[in-house]
């Protein structure tokens, strides 16, 4: 077995199947994994696979022209999941999907199809529920700030959404687990970041104006609660626990931190 250790980036996948099909070893004898920890097998052999952009256009190219967009779409969704069988996945996927063209979408009987979009479905699910979750606060400079922290990375996903929704809005979206962050301005789009410990530390500790408003929401959000039918359970299911401490409704009142 040969497993090929690629970069966690859909430019590394893709690098990484260029590399495994080219190597003419048999499709059963290579695996590709994440740059991470890995627990190394006996009689295994494992190889560093450094991101090209040119072996990954070739296989971009490749899966659009001879599979189908919609398959390209899907393995880009799933190389936004933080599954760690991500890449070989994308990879048993593509097995299947070069055999059997654009009705390989269709094949979900197939385990390796099934799984791919077993992880699509994941990130898809992640990215709606942070659009109902998501609150923006506004800074003194009129600009909307909003932080998560989720599982995969949806910030692409959920950028198309808050342009269309809000296109006349200075916003920015930050995820604080991968240090990164969707800026959008009018007119001209949006663009994902990478941020360094500055803009990081400004994100967290940004001034914003609707203090007032933001208060008078959570003393509405606990006064409308009936008491007597709480049921922690059922919030739990509708509403998980991860969300919570990014939304203004589940934060301290300045009441309740006296």
């Amino acid at each position: 077995m040969t497993v090929y250790i690629c970069e966690d980036s859909l430019e590394g996948i893709l690098t990484g199947v260029y590399d495994g099909w080219m190597s003419r070893k048999g499709h059963s004898q290579v695996r590709l994994e994440i740059d991470g920890y890995i627990e190394k097998e006996l009689f295994t052999e494992y190889f560093f696979v450094p991101t090209s952009a040119e072996k990954a256009e070739k296989v971009a190219e490749a899966v659009r022209g001879k599979i189908s967009e919609t398959a390209y779409e899907k393995i880009y969704v799933a190389s936004l999941s933080r599954e760690q069988g991500k890449a070989d996945a994308i990879y048993r996927f593509l097995i299947y999907g070069f055999h059997y063209g654009k009705k390989v979408t269709d094949m979900l009987a197939v385990p390796a199809v099934f799984e791919l979009f077993r992880l699509c479905r994941s990130v898809y699910n992640e990215s709606h529920q942070w659009q109902e979750f998501i609150r923006f606060s506004e800074t003194k400079q009129g600009m909307l700030i909003s932080r998560i922290g989720p599982k995969n990375e949806v910030l692409t996903l959920l950028a198309p959404y808050f342009a269309d929704r809000m296109p006349d809005e200075i916003w920015m979206i930050a995820d604080e687990r991968r240090k990164q962050a969707v800026l959008y301005v009018p007119g001209k789009g949006w663009a994902l970041w990478k941020m360094d410990s500055e803009m990081e530390k400004a994100v967290k500790n940004a001034d914003t104006d609707g203090r007032c408003y933001e208060e008078l929401w959570k003393i509405f959000h606990s006064t409308i609660a009936i008491k007597e039918r709480t049921n922690f359970l059922c919030q739990r299911t509708h509403l998980p626990m991860r969300y919570r401490p990014y939304m203004t409704e589940f934060q301290e009142t300045e009441s309740e931190r006296r």
